[in-house]
């Protein structure tokens, strides 16, 4: 059997070959191009505080925590490692997915590797995990942890379903342009059931808050000019003001399937689309860019982040 320590280092050692890909120099088709939301007006760049909003909202969803788990903990001293893959829509042909390298068809793969374990303190029914998820054809990961109790469970005779809170964190890294964490909490039902004396099923059902928190980092507009040789160059660096927090919400199906050490996870959520509003002054933008009959107001930036899903399969081992 594979001890605790082996499962943490086997974790730990890939969370750094993931962030050593991020190292590598050439840029990916989904790296970050944050400069092309950003307009030339005179001798400086604005940038387009609506667009940074719904782009770091739908970017959100796609490097989220991951959900993954019915509501039973895995009990005191249980240990699981998993692998997964997710694919995530994203509205491809709106504004601010040019920030891109290459134009993308519409969906985003991620994929995970995480390590979870059953505590005792400081309750019965408590459960901790890590993990990290890698954008696929990028150089952009996160590291991601969560804490989940469960408020009722083990009734599996009973017609009684398990139920439990969860909070989770994720923090992207990779791009010198954007710090992006994602926080989220959820509340999770299921049932757990066995399948001709060989299988145990789990269904569960859930409602996911993510609170998506952007931080524009210093953007050069004309990275091909070396400000040395242009001294007015300088003025084409740009920061996107800091935004109130982007919330969104997802839906959640999925079951996982056990056979001996063996599980199998299938999950489908859905994010509804964007509506938060940034109030913070100074992060206004030219209602010209929304509605051209207003040009000279200033609107609050909208998320106008469109419906999102995602469809995952998660394999593991439960010890």
């Amino acid at each position: 059997m594979v001890g605790p320590t082996r499962f943490l280092a086997l974790t730990a050692l890939s969370t750094v070959a993931l962030g050593a890909s991020s190292g590598v120099a050439h840029a990916d088709s989904n790296d970050l191009v944050l400069s092309r939301l950003g307009t030339i007006n005179g001798n400086t760049v604005v940038g387009s505080n609506i667009n940074f909003r719904s782009l770091a909202s739908e970017l959100g969803v796609v490097m989220a925590p991951r959900l993954l788990e019915p509501a039973d903990t895995l009990g005191f001293g249980g240990f699981h490692f998993s692998a997964d893959v997710a694919f995530t829509s994203i509205s491809n042909n709106a504004a601010y997915w040019s920030a891109i390298e290459e134009p993308n068809d519409g969906s985003m793969t991620t994929t995970g590797i995480f390590v979870k374990k059953g505590m005792w303190l400081p309750l019965p029914s408590f459960e901790v995990g890590i993990g990290a998820v890698h954008l696929g054809s990028s150089h952009l990961w996160s590291s991601q942890g969560y804490v989940k109790f469960a408020l009722q469970e083990g009734y599996h005779d009973l017609p009684l379903p398990s139920v439990a809170v969860r909070g989770a964190v994720s923090r992207m890294m990779g791009s010198e342009q954007i710090d992006l964490t994602v926080a989220s909490l959820d509340v999770v039902l299921s049932k757990d059931f066995g399948i001709a004396g060989m299988f145990r099923a789990s269904p569960y059902i859930g409602w996911n808050w993510l609170f998506i928190v952007p931080r524009s980092e210093v953007i050069d507009k004309t990275p091909h000019i070396d400000s040395r040789d242009e001294p007015t160059d300088a003025n084409m660096n740009f920061v996107f003001g800091d935004q109130d927090d982007i919330i969104r919400q997802r839906i959640l199906v999925g079951t996982k399937i056990k056979y001996y050490l063996f599980t199998l996870t299938l999950e489908a959520n859905f994010a509804l689309a964007g509506s938060s509003v940034d109030d913070r002054p100074g992060t206004d933008m030219r209602c010209a860019d929304v509605d051209p009959g207003t040009p000279t107001s200033n609107c609050d930036a909208t998320d106008t982040a469109g419906a999102q899903a995602t469809f995952t399969t998660s394999l593991g081992l439960d010890f």
